[in-house]
């Protein structure tokens, strides 16, 4: 990921899921992360989805705390990530936008609920939301960035890998984002995506193909925005 040009390395430690029988991560997964960053020198991030995670995260090191679109409105956890990160100005919130979420005022208010603590690191992160457009996983959002970027002072970083849910169509949705303004991607990559746990089958890009979106994401923005 590092050769492909990527800034920081994503991992899902714990995850949500809708079977409980499915994946859903585990402190040893915290291990390899952090591996992974050593080896790299790149800042990690992953998914807390309650106090225990958030402590763990941070004692190992995690640079950014991400707060899922299941979790997007959990006003709890939003505010327990707040307290932890009230005298931590090194570290930030990826917060994605939740799949139900109607007026953008609703995902603002959502940020403020960290921000009110005093850490204003927070990233914002459309990633689709629902009722599904019939072909992708779920309607991409990224539209809603210079919107974002008007009202708040949060970077936003949008996810083409959920929004569309498959390979194929992320670079369209990376570019799109590019253009609408975003400071950032967020991007599901793994070497062999066949055989990768979860989503990674059908949504995941190889190395090659995100070193690719990459250098053509670069290109657009130094051409849209100097």
């Amino acid at each position: 990921m590092k050769e492909a040009g990527g800034h920081v390395l994503r991992g899902g430690v714990w995850k949500p899921r809708t079977n409980p029988y499915s994946f859903q991560g585990d402190v040893k997964s915290l291990d390899i992360l952090m591996e992974a960053s050593r080896q790299t020198g790149l800042p990690v991030d992953t998914e807390v989805m309650d106090e225990e995670h958030i402590k763990l995260a941070l004692d190992a090191g995690v640079t950014v705390l991400q707060v899922g679109a299941r979790n997007a409105l959990n006003y709890s956890l939003l505010r327990a990530i707040g307290r932890a990160l009230a005298n931590r100005t090194d570290r930030a919130v990826l917060l994605k936008r939740s799949i139900h979420m109607g007026p953008l005022s609703e995902f603002i208010s959502a940020a403020e609920y960290i921000a009110a603590f005093g850490n204003p690191n927070i990233i914002l992160c459309p990633r689709g939301t629902t009722p599904t457009l019939d072909g992708y996983r779920n309607h991409p959002d990224e539209s809603i960035t210079p919107l974002l970027k008007e009202k708040t002072w949060a970077a936003v970083v949008v996810d083409p890998s959920h929004s569309v849910g498959r390979a194929v169509y992320v670079e369209h949705c990376a570019l799109a984002a590019i253009a609408y303004g975003a400071d950032g991607l967020c991007i599901e990559s793994h070497v062999n995506p066949s055989h990768g746990i979860g989503d990674d089958p059908k949504q995941a890009v190889t190395p090659d193909a995100l070193a690719g979106i990459i250098k053509r994401g670069k290109a657009m923005w130094k051409l849209l925005h100097g």
